[in-house]
């Protein structure tokens, strides 16, 4: 697992920095409800993404939470006043207190379903009725692009999948939230080159080959064996999933 304060310096740039948070924006936007108002972005990291939101929509406030120490300064850098530091596990906030909540490249890093479930329960109960969730699904899967990388890495212990689509929409119903919608976008700047693809072998990237483990010198020779050492392979295409939260029936 990588640590995030460490990687809070070059994590901009190290995953397709300005583009990228462009794309994932943009592709959020078009699952928000042009009415909402209140928005929260769960784990917004060093807010890249979050800061495109409002500035792409009049009238939409945005606050981002994030639990990594020097990711929430570098996203109060950008959102000031903005930016809380918080577990998404035990969000500090009210029921109902928001008309959307984003969580993009979070729930594949919770450590088991138990915490996918609390995340979507916290962001179901800040969710007010007729508010809309937002999440990426399906992370891993979205980076085999079919490349002779990924045919290299096809041979790498697994680890469990956590944020399938499947699961978060199960974990979703739990939570009373429903199916709202889906979207992609592109992850630019995020092609692997077998050269980088060793490099991130190497600081603990793929978590089940942690650096030290015997098993990672085979995977990266069979990656410095590959042609194009420094050319990337195709761009990853993220997805993802919109719940909504019914609104509360009118009397009579």
């Amino acid at each position: 697992m990588l640590d995030y304060d460490e990687e809070a310096e070059r994590y901009d740039a190290s995953r397709g920095g300005e583009p990228r948070a462009a794309a994932a924006a943009a592709a959020v936007l078009d699952l928000i409800p042009a009415d909402a108002r209140d928005l929260l972005d769960t784990a917004c990291g060093t807010g890249i993404v979050t800061r495109r939101i409002p500035a792409a929509r009049d009238g939409l406030r945005v606050t981002g939470v994030d639990l990594a120490p020097a990711m929430a300064r570098r996203a109060a850098a950008r959102l000031p006043g903005a930016v809380v530091r918080a577990d998404g596990r035990r969000l500090p906030f009210g029921d109902a207190r928001f008309d959307a909540v984003v969580s993009v490249w979070l729930l594949h890093l919770l450590s088991g379903p138990k915490d996918v479930r609390t995340i979507v329960g916290e962001c179901a109960r800040v969710l007010r009725p007729g508010g809309v969730y937002v999440t990426t699904v399906d992370k891993g899967a979205s980076h085999n692009v079919g490349s002779d990388i990924d045919a290299v890495l096809a041979a790498r212990p697994r680890s469990p999948v956590h944020d399938a689509a499947a699961h978060v929409t199960a974990h979703a119903a739990e939570h009373g939230l429903v199916p709202a919608g889906q979207g992609v976008f592109r992850g630019h700047g995020q092609g692997r080159s077998p050269r980088r693809t060793i490099a991130d072998l190497r600081r603990g990237w793929f978590v089940t080959l942690p650096p030290g483990d015997p098993r990672a010198d085979g995977f990266a020779a069979a990656l410095a064996a590959l042609p194009g050492q420094d050319r990337p392979r195709p761009d990853p295409v993220f997805r993802l999933r919109a719940y909504r939260k019914p609104p509360v029936p009118a009397n009579g």
